[in-house]
């Protein structure tokens, strides 16, 4: 079993441009910030492959591509499918916008890095929103209903020395993320964290996350990690 190591805290969140986001989309918010934090660690260039799963506006497909990276986004929702799409043109990135399910609009292909930013907020429905905003944040009772389907997946998407980023709460478990990765044959670890208080989703369900055993009486606060896992 990986012990649970506590990471480096993430540097100083990097500024992300304001961006069309309209009602329904998710916006970038702290867990965008982290991951694009992440992102900038990583080498880029007009060779390097990028998939961004879960665009939302597009913020994180549009920083790789403004670094010369070939980047595909997808996202499950139309309304943020055609947000990233005039976020690109308006911006004029390349970058080529996917409508469906992640694992299904990339069969056959492989990337040099693979961006996360998966649902993963714990939620009473045992099955993930067939519509509406919450598409961008519930994942079931654990959180996991997204994050597990992306540790199983990303094997096969990564080209040799690739690279998974995944974004999640503390509250549904990045030692499962890390065991997951690595049991399907990838080096994985915690590369960042931040703490940042709980929103109005979080406040809305303390009851049930504190019946759960998923927060503590009173907490106000949510650490938010990224887990970085290479392929050999």
């Amino acid at each position: 079993m990986t012990p649970y190591i506590a990471p480096p805290v993430a540097p100083a969140a990097p500024a992300l441009p304001r961006l069309f986001a309209p009602p329904g989309v998710y916006r970038p918010q702290a867990d965008t910030r982290l991951l694009a934090a992440a992102l900038d660690q990583e080498e880029l260039g007009p060779g390097t492959t990028v998939m961004e799963v879960g665009t939302g506006t597009g913020a994180l497909a549009l920083r790789a591509a403004g670094r010369g990276a070939r980047v595909t986004a997808v996202d499950v929702s139309w309304p943020a499918v055609l947000t990233a799409y005039a976020n690109a043109r308006l911006r004029r990135l390349p970058v080529r916008v996917l409508h469906g399910d992640f694992a299904a609009r990339t069969h056959g292909r492989r990337f040099d890095l693979v961006l996360a930013n998966p649902p993963y907020v714990p939620s009473p429905d045992p099955g993930p929103p067939v519509r509406g905003a919450a598409r961008a944040w519930d994942a079931g009772p654990t959180g996991r209903l997204v994050i597990d389907r992306i540790c199983s997946w990303a094997p096969a998407v990564l080209r040799p020395g690739g690279v998974l980023l995944i974004v999640q709460s503390a509250m549904c478990g990045p030692p499962a993320t890390v065991r997951l990765l690595e049991g399907a044959g990838l080096r994985a670890g915690v590369l960042l964290r931040a703490t940042v208080p709980w929103g109005p989703v979080l406040r809305s369900r303390r009851a049930w996350l504190e019946g759960r055993g998923l927060a503590d009486s009173g907490e106000e606060w949510e650490e938010l990690v990224v887990i970085r896992a290479r392929q050999p």
